[in-house]
């Protein structure tokens, strides 16, 4: 079926949402160990504050990570879908 016609369905948001949550922990999880696995385990959560969150650096971590996480769960729902 047409992508058109996938995005006007219900379950096809449904089914996004099934796979976007799932693949932005695990896309939260990577970026944080591969930046800064050093840091979270030696337990200075403190420099990893500093890295990734203060000074509204969080919205540009979360919004890239949610943008990559809904376009991959679109695509391979469209693509399942029938």
């Amino acid at each position: 079926m047409s992508f058109q016609k996938n995005i006007t369905k219900k379950l096809f948001w449904i089914n996004v949402l099934k796979v976007s949550i799932p693949f932005l922990l695990a896309v939260t999880v990577f970026s944080l160990l591969f930046n800064s696995a050093g840091d979270i385990f030696s337990g200075d959560f403190k420099a990893v504050n500093e890295t990734h969150f203060s000074n509204k650096k969080w919205v540009r971590f979360w919004l890239s990570k949610i943008v990559i996480s809904v376009i991959y769960a679109i695509y391979m729902v469209n693509k399942r879908m029938k």
